[in-house]
């Protein structure tokens, strides 16, 4: 792109080795990546240092979600063991929130402002970067670099709903500033962060109804989201599903109304507030994408292919943005492929076929690699186990059967093909199905393998033994 019609300085251009484009997870860690090779590096970045993850995503919600989980959890103390007498409310969420802020700027500080002055060869530059010929553009700067790697992540969607723009809706960014609870709430989607957040207000003291156009975590197996939907209605939520979104309007109260049409009738609910939880938008609208070449999803996030190369040389993208799995630890994962690709060649793969998924209802719901449709569609003769929590000591011990456990294997092979829990402890033990299928073990090896006793990862070797045996016929760590 020539410079003719727009003049810039030129006298302040700057040569690197690798240009990123954002100040989040994915960024840092292609630039550490390549700091680390030696390479003299460029972050760009916009807003707030850190980006999702720490500042508004993972950090906050997380802690939050605990919080509220020691209020549930003393409630429900004495209808689990007799003896016990406790009780627990929220008594101040403003300092909640004051806690979830200072700690959120204590790891934004320790984990990415403190870090760049470790990396003398990593410059940090603040504002919004667009793609030029042999760089990028910012602020009339001009920074060069034969390699590029965007990680700009993603925002909070806006559906199309009619009426939606006319009312003052929370998203998954403004929910957990405020300082105040309201005495209602409508959540607005049923993925992890509509289920996390819908959860998370209402043992908070908030009512909640939480609306989704199929079902919970669709993209989990069956079972485990027809599961939580009943604890989570037995905690007081309303759920309903299978819907259709028809238009949202202000209350005469300054509330919300949202109209859905369910089962071919039209249906209102009324809460305080709304909360908008559908889904999440690549940051991609100021960097010049079109007009550089590179080619976008039909969602707007940037294709990318298993290299984490773009469809422009040179340019290579990831994390969120580029709308594949939305996970932080996947935005790390791609972003130092990236770096490294675009500083030695092109030699490594994006894989993601042993990736943990981790959703922080309660209970938690943890999968790692097919579910049972995703092996049948992939062409595997598939056989598959599910176990009730009830049968693993344990659930038992601790009061809570709530969950499942369900594996899923090549019927030849015996290979483990997936794995997905829902239990209090699930996303502590996913992991060893995720090491069991990175290393190709079968379901054997995980039924023959010593497990500790009275654990929630012990119900790995008990489902595996649940494909050929009847776990109720043995004795306690009988294998």
């Amino acid at each position: 792109m020539s410079d003719c019609c727009n003049p810039v300085d030129r006298s302040q251009d700057k040569t690197y080795d690798l240009i990123v484009v954002g100040g989040g997870s994915a960024g840092f860690s292609a630039a550490i990546t390549a700091a680390e090779q030696g390479a003299q590096v460029a972050v760009v970045g916009a807003g707030t240092i850190g980006g999702t993850c720490v500042n508004v995503g993972c950090v906050p919600s997380k802690a939050l979600i605990r919080a509220v989980e020691s209020i549930h959890h003393a409630n429900v103390a004495p209808m689990r063991f007799k003896g016990v007498e406790a009780q627990a409310r929220t008594a101040d969420w403003g300092q909640m929130i004051a806690e979830k802020d200072a700690l959120v700027s204590s790891l934004r500080q320790a984990k990415y402002a403190d870090l760049l002055p470790l990396y003398n060869n990593v410059a940090y530059h603040e504002g919004t970067a667009r793609l030029v010929d042999n760089g990028v553009e910012v602020g009339g700067r001009r920074f060069i670099a034969d390699r590029i790697v965007i990680a700009t992540g993603t925002r909070p969607a806006v559906p199309a709903i009619p009426g939606l723009p006319d009312v003052d809706t929370l998203d998954s960014t403004t929910a957990l500033d405020l300082t105040e609870l309201p005495k209602s709430m409508i959540v607005l989607g049923g993925g992890y962060i509509g289920v996390e957040l819908a959860q998370m207000f209402s043992r908070a003291g908030v009512d909640v109804t939480l609306v989704c156009r199929s079902r919970l975590l669709p993209e989990m197996e069956p079972e485990i989201g027809a599961a939580l939907t009943d604890y989570l209605s037995s905690e007081g939520i309303a759920v309903l599903d299978n819907l259709a979104y028809q238009a949202v309007h202000k209350t005469a109260e300054g509330g919300s109304a949202l109209t859905v049409l369910r089962d071919g009738v039209a249906e209102t609910i009324v809460a305080e507030r709304l909360l908008v939880a559908t889904g999440r938008a690549p940051n991609v609208e100021d960097l010049g994408l079109i007009e550089a070449g590179v080619k976008q999803t039909l969602s707007g996030a940037i294709l990318v292919d298993d290299h984490m190369r773009t469809t422009v040389r040179g340019v290579y993208a990831a994390g969120d943005v580029t709308g594949r799995d939305q996970f932080v630890y996947m935005a790390a994962y791609g972003a130092k492929i990236a770096a490294k690709n675009a500083l030695n060649g092109d030699s490594l793969r994006y894989d993601n076929s042993a990736m943990p998924a981790v959703v922080f209802s309660d209970p938690q719901v943890a999968s790692v690699g097919f579910t049972e449709a995703q092996a049948i569609a992939a062409g595997y003769a598939t056989r598959t186990s599910t176990l009730p929590l009830e049968n693993v000591p344990r659930a038992l011990a601790a009061r809570d059967t709530r969950g499942l456990i369900k594996l899923v294997a090549d019927g030849r092979t015996r290979k483990l093909l997936g794995a997905h829990i829902l239990a209090p402890e699930g996303a502590d033990s996913i992991q060893t199905a995720a090491m069991a299928i990175r290393c190709g073990l079968t379901i054997d090896d995980l039924a023959e393998t010593i497990f500790p006793y009275l654990t929630t990862v012990e119900g790995l070797k008990l489902a595996a033994q649940t494909f050929d045996r009847d776990v109720k016929r043995l004795s306690c760590c009988a294998g």
